[in-house]
């Protein structure tokens, strides 16, 4: 390990770093701690989400790894991106998808606030049930103490502070809540850009496979989700939520960690990259088809 890696620059790390920092602050400016105190009322929507993203979704990759003739490099994207917890597009394609908005930013919120403790937990064992992939596992030499220290300032302390401003100043939140948002996509996305700009020849290699596979894995998380939320016969809006919960990933987060600690392993990065463009492409598409159904009440925060 790694099977090869791209070109990487320490400053670009701390770049993407301070990147996924702002994308996390931004998610926290609508969750307000209310939100933790109503998961009691909400009790089947959570659970079922939090099935889907930490469960149903790794099953679904451990099966496309199981039958796909794929590299242990791109096996091990895909199960990293599967572990992250959901991205912060996911709320607004919820709304677009007349979804549950509520319910969508509290998943989001939940599953970030765990997940320096949860994805490197469900990574490695999801991963170990898998030989290849457990065999490259075992060749790393990862400082855990490190790895959800890190994890813990890329996410939750933003998220604390985000919640705390929504939280003590909501008007400011409010204001400034959306511009955020959209300019952490865009920096996010602009990141991804220049990555496969100064390593175009490396991920030329590798795109060509990848595309079809992340279109698959991905597609299949959405539909998935969306059918398994639906077979436990909760409400429309519910089920269109959940989708996009399982299908949008914090593909920015897994590309961190591939840069910290997998020396920029780049099966690995692509996969993650790719996923980061990809899930908007899908997730647009998934709200197109959506909204032309039966509309359902959207209910707002």
């Amino acid at each position: 390990m790694p099977e090869t890696a791209i070109q990487f620059s320490e400053s670009s790390l701390t770049v993407l770093n301070i990147c996924l920092g702002i994308i996390m602050f931004g998610v926290a400016l609508d969750v307000r701690w209310t939100h933790f105190t109503k998961l009691a009322y909400q009790k089947k929507a959570i659970a079922t989400g939090l099935i889907s993203q930490i469960i149903l979704l790794p099953i679904i990759t451990i099966l496309l790894i199981s039958v796909l003739p794929i590299s242990p490099g791109i096996a091990l994207g895909m199960l990293l991106v599967a572990c992250c917890p959901g991205g912060n597009v996911s709320n607004f394609f919820t709304q677009l998808t007349r979804g549950n908005v509520a319910l969508s930013v509290t998943l989001t919120a939940f599953s970030s606030l765990g997940a320096f403790f949860i994805t490197p937990i469900t990574f490695f064992l999801w991963g170990s049930v898998i030989p290849s992939v457990s065999t490259e596992i075992k060749l790393l030499e990862l400082d855990l103490a490190s790895l959800f220290l890190n994890m813990m300032a890329i996410l939750l302390l933003p998220l604390i502070l985000g919640i705390g401003v929504a939280t003590h100043l909501p008007y400011l939140a409010q204001k400034i809540a959306q511009p955020v948002r959209i300019a952490s996509m865009f920096m996010l996305i602009g990141f991804i850009i220049a990555a496969v700009l100064n390593n175009q020849d490396a991920f030329a290699v590798h795109l060509g496979k990848v595309f079809w596979i992340v279109l698959l894995h991905n597609s299949l998380a959405l539909i998935l989700a969306y059918y398994f939320s639906k077979v436990l016969k909760n409400d429309e809006a519910v089920n269109r939520t959940i989708a996009i919960e399982t299908g949008i990933q914090n593909s920015g987060l897994a590309l961190v960690l591939i840069f910290t600690y997998f020396e920029g392993n780049l099966p690995m990065a692509v996969v993650a990259a790719w996923w980061g463009v990809w899930h908007l492409i899908s997730g647009l598409v998934f709200s197109s088809i959506m909204r032309k159904r039966q509309a359902t009440p959207v209910i707002k925060l």
